[in-house]
């Protein structure tokens, strides 16, 4: 067995061969057949359960039984139907579907053996079929034929379960219960993933947990901040805890590039793409739907990438992400995807499409779903060369029934933003102007959860200015809008409330092109990235001030920490300098700064919602200060703590600086009588005491002679 070095030892190692472990592509790395340094895999235990294929068992064979009972006549006809439901699901091998038939009879006995190429196939074809109902009188009993065994064993007599006792779980929301209030965050930085608090207060990041190699693409927070999950080749993982970060869940899907949760957290979505053996054809592609506690496939799609183009915002090999949209809020009951003139909904209870069909939308383009409600919007773009209009349909789950139409004429592009709350929909509509040689911009505001659900025509001041960035206040009833024309658009704050749009401010030459809203409303910031460098304007839409100026030079993401206290600015490695990131107080004051090279990903953690009533948080909100006051006898003394830390560094400083110039004076002291001989035995080391004086000397250089001759 070769020898095993930690990590820490490789680190050294590489340095003294100046070797930079970041650049090092570990995937490449290929261990000699059999060797594992000794050190056991993570995913060990994953690969051991995908390799039972074992040529003498019989993991690879189901029986199914309740079959009708039916006579040889009909046997070709019941055989064609079992086969058609079972080949849907994986490949039966030759004569691998054997249908016993009861001698004196003549007919079938009711249960079939059905044999698959893996052991995989047969425990998804049973966990996909078992109390299927075939009619009435039929519905499938599924078991594995290794089962046997088990069934055999079950004693004549019943006897009842022995108890055990409750042992709690782990509480996984503990995290929230942190006494200072702080809030996490994940980061990828080179080969280390870590999560750490955010201690404002101590202006610091103050580690919690910290491991390489804990990702091969990617990492993700579940919705509500109950789990972080983690991407590999064999499928992904959740973690989560307690005190620290344990594997809790795997969900094995080879290849796995994307993953996406349900609001409510129930259900993983895990999406792959397969290149073909034909160049010719269109790559395959594989989801999953994952009981996120269970870790059980609920229900699984497959298909070429064109099936799942549709839609969505960016993805792999043309396959727009994420492919299915949730509805219904938090309570995870239905999902949908839009395929070619279609929308489909299913619902999680029974993982099928509501009635058993799509809804037929005709030249659909756009569907999004209200973050509350189960209620989705659609576009469907001009048709027939403006003969049939464009228009924006608001449809109910599970009813099907078409709340509200508008039809929108001379339309270019349409794009839908919904608020945080379900209240509000805006329609960003692009027109033609009638020679159709320029566009410009409207707006259509639906008021949802008002009767017969009205809608608000609004344009700009300057209709024909370009709408670069649109954002809806979380929680209220405020929007702003970047217009204009680069390099300085202007930015335009909107209120609905009262039932009409009215214009608050505009905010002249401003360098910004992102909106990013404090997750609680009432703060904004102006961002200037790309082209801008990284412009930051802290904004106070209250009082319609700016708080403050900054900027972080290539910044390349902005993310509100979930209680809009904190704001984070990363520069990830699409640049080359400057890699990590800045945490800012809501109001633009630099909190500290942390650098680290190949820096990929910065994301906070995100909260549950409070468990408060809004009353109850209006009368927290007024009586605030005498809430307070613990909380300022706590920052005066951590403040006092910090200066004292800050007194005790400096002071430390000026120690370490007195001891460097004493050693060095001892130096000077001990070579004393070596500068004397240098000076031919003059004493003193003032400079003053010494006569400077002009001494030329000669030189030879060079002798040459030449001949002249006579001419």
């Amino acid at each position: 067995m070769a020898e095993v070095m930690s990590m820490e030892a490789i680190r050294t190692e590489a340095a003294r061969l100046n070797i930079d472990l970041s650049g090092v592509d570990w995937n490449s790395i290929r261990l000699p057949p059999g060797e594992d340094c000794g050190i056991r895999s993570d995913d060990d235990d994953l690969n051991e359960e995908d390799s039972l294929e074992f040529d003498a068992g019989f993991g690879n064979i189901i029986i199914v039984d309740n079959l009708p009972v039916v006579p040889r006549e009909k046997f070709e006809k019941l055989e064609g139907v079992v086969r058609k439901i079972y080949s849907q699901i994986g490949v039966i091998k030759e004569n691998g579907l054997w249908m016993p038939v009861d001698e004196d009879t003549g007919k079938t006995r009711g249960y079939c053996f059905i044999e698959y190429n893996t052991p995989q196939e047969a425990e998804l074809a049973k966990e996909k079929t078992n109390g299927y109902k075939l009619d009435r009188a039929h519905i499938f009993a599924v078991n594995m034929f290794d089962e046997i065994d088990k069934f055999m064993k079950v004693p004549d007599e019943w006897a009842p379960p022995e108890s055990r006792p409750y042992t709690p779980g782990e509480n996984l929301q503990h995290w929230l219960t942190d006494e200072k209030g702080r809030d996490q965050f994940v980061i990828r930085a080179g080969s280390d993933t870590e999560v750490l608090w955010n201690d404002a207060r101590q202006v610091k990041a103050d580690p919690v947990y910290k491991r390489p190699f804990w990702t091969e693409s990617f990492v993700q927070w579940s919705p509500l901040g109950t789990y972080l999950a983690t991407v590999h080749r064999q499928g992904a993982a959740v973690w989560g805890g307690a005190s620290t970060f344990n594997r809790l869940m795997r969900y094995a899907h080879p290849q796995v590039k994307l993953i996406d949760f349900s609001p409510g957290e129930k259900y993983l979505v895990t999406y792959s793409s397969h290149e073909p053996s034909n160049p010719r054809d269109t790559h395959r592609v594989a989801l999953n739907i994952f009981d996120v506690r269970t870790g059980k496939v609920m229900r699984d799609f497959k298909g070429s990438a064109d099936e799942f183009a549709i839609g969505g915002t960016g993805g792999f090999t043309g396959v727009s992400w994420p492919v299915f949209k949730w509805g219904g809020g938090k309570e995870d009951k239905y999902f949908a995807r839009m395929g070619k003139n279609v929308i489909s909904v299913y619902d999680t209870e029974s993982f099928g499409l509501i009635d058993k069909k799509s809804i037929k939308v005709e030249n659909v383009t756009d569907f999004s779903w209200s973050p509350t409600d189960p209620i989705f919007a659609i576009f469907v773009p001009e048709l027939g060369g403006g003969n049939q209009p464009a228009r924006v349909s608001l449809f109910q789950i599970p009813s099907k029934v078409e709340l509200r139409q508008k039809n929108l004429f001379s339309v270019s592009d349409c794009k839908m933003y919904w608020q945080s709350n379900g209240e509000y929909l805006a329609v960003k509509v692009d027109r033609y102007t009638k020679t159709k040689k320029s566009t410009y911009t409207g707006f259509e505001l639906f008021r949802i959860k008002e009767r017969d659900i009205p809608i608000e025509v609004f344009e700009l001041d300057n209709k024909n200015d370009k709408v670069i960035s649109f954002a809806w206040e979380p929680k209220g009833h405020r929007f702003a809008v970047i217009h204009g024309d680069n390099p300085r658009p202007d930015v335009s704050f909107y209120s609905v409330k009262g039932g009409k749009v009215s214009k608050l401010t505009t905010l002249k030459q401003k360098q910004a092109n992102v909106l990013f809203w404090s997750p609680t409303g009432r703060f904004i910031i102006l961002a200037g990235l790309k082209g801008f460098n990284g412009q930051l304007e802290f904004y106070n839409v209250d009082e319609l001030e700016t708080m403050a100026t900054a900027e972080h030079f290539m910044a390349t993401d902005i993310e509100w920490d979930p209680t809009g206290r904190y704001v984070a600015t990363s520069v990830t490695s699409v640049h080359e300098m400057e890699n990590g990131f800045n945490i800012w107080s809501f109001n633009g004051k630099l909190l500290y700064r942390i650098l680290k090279d190949h820096f990929f990903q910065f994301l906070w953690r995100p909260r549950p919602p409070s468990f408060l009533s809004p009353e109850k948080e209006e009368e927290i909100f007024k009586n605030l200060k005498k809430y307070s006051k613990k909380y300022d006898v706590q920052d005066q003394d951590i403040s006092v703590l910090l200066s004292e830390q800050d007194r005790e560094k400096r002071k430390q400083l000026k120690d370490d600086w007195e001891r460097w110039v004493n050693e060095w004076k001892r130096y000077h002291e001990q070579e004393k009588i070596d500068r004397q001989m240098l000076r031919d035995g003059e004493a003193s080391d003032v400079e003053e005491e010494y006569e400077a004086k002009e001494i030329e000397v000669e030189e030879l250089l060079d002798v040459s002679e030449e001949v002249i001759q006579d001419a």
